[in-house]
């Protein structure tokens, strides 16, 4: 993904008080989500905190969204779902599952990297599949 373009993925907030949709914007070198009425923003998505001056981090909770990331195989474009679940609290943690051709390539859980586990998942795909573009640099 470009520094220059912006993509906006939906998915789920979930702590103790609940669970409510968000929308996460990422323009390639930070990440954005409004919960409750609050703006965080931060360089990956481990470092999520309110944007207002010492502003807190976002921690306590779940964050889980899909994205599309196609792969190409032989010069072709295939589609395939990357399925992201993210657990801020006293530890981060990380799952990415790729869904693609009827399988499900798993990052396995991940400290907060996001470029990290990315790779794990780049590295089962079968030979000659690479993912069609880049997503975030050191996005988690």
């Amino acid at each position: 993904m470009s520094s220059e373009s912006t993509e906006v993925w939906t998915g789920w907030y979930r702590d103790r008080s609940g669970a409510e949709a968000i929308v996460i914007t990422a323009d390639g070198r930070r990440v954005s989500t409004r919960i409750r009425g609050i703006e965080y923003a931060g360089a990956s998505f481990a470092a999520l905190c309110a944007a207002e001056e010492g502003g807190e981090a976002l921690t306590g909770c779940v964050l889980e969204w899909d994205l599309p990331l196609p792969v190409v195989v032989d010069g072709g474009e295939q589609q395939a779902t990357l399925s992201c679940l993210l657990t801020l609290g006293e530890r981060v943690d990380l799952s990415l599952t790729l869904h693609y051709g009827g399988a499900a390539f798993e990052s396995g859980i991940a400290g907060g990297d996001f470029d990290e586990a990315l790779d794990r998942v780049r590295r089962q795909l079968p030979p000659g599949a690479e993912f069609a573009r880049r997503l975030l640099h050191a996005a988690a």
